[in-house]
């Protein structure tokens, strides 16, 4: 599990760009971060990525966004989980997992998780699983793109 420890007085943006179990830390009142992770799998491969935000002092700030496409036969499973401590009160923690499914046999799980043990505190989840609507397609092939051209900019505009 890789751990990252965030510290007040240093706004923190972390990418994450390999699947796995990440622990993110926020140490010390008025730490804030930023945590963003996009993946695109395809063939019968599969990815798991684990995040846990735990907010260990109050007035503390997360924003956590995980996107996933998953092609041919692939599965991708995004989990995530908010922990805010007791006496961490005004603290806020917002979580975003979003896959986008580009075939029939593709699979895919969105595990949103929350653990509060204070009040006064700002905290959410939202998770979704889709395709790609045929209207969007529809739309950019009525331009001149092709079809594959037409997947490949709404895909690549979902991972940005």
């Amino acid at each position: 599990m890789k751990r990252i420890e965030v510290f007040r007085d240093q706004l923190k943006s972390i990418a994450i760009k390999e699947p796995g179990e990440y622990l993110v830390i926020l140490k010390e009142a008025g730490a804030e971060v930023d945590i963003r992770g996009a993946f695109k799998i395809d063939q019968k491969n599969k990815i798991e990525v684990s995040v846990v935000i735990h907010h260990q002092a109050p007035n503390t700030r997360a924003n956590t966004t995980l996107r996933g496409v998953a092609g041919d036969s692939a599965h991708i499973s995004l989990k995530g989980k908010i922990i805010i401590d007791h006496a961490c009160g005004n603290s806020n923690s917002f979580l975003t997992e979003r896959v986008l499914l580009l075939s029939n046999q593709a699979h895919a799980e969105c595990v949103p998780d929350l653990e509060i043990h204070t009040d006064d505190v700002k905290c959410s989840h939202a998770a979704s699983i889709t395709r790609i609507p045929e209207a969007h397609l529809f739309y950019l092939m009525s331009r001149g793109l092709s079809r594959s051209e037409a997947e490949k900019l709404i895909v690549e505009g979902f991972l940005s």
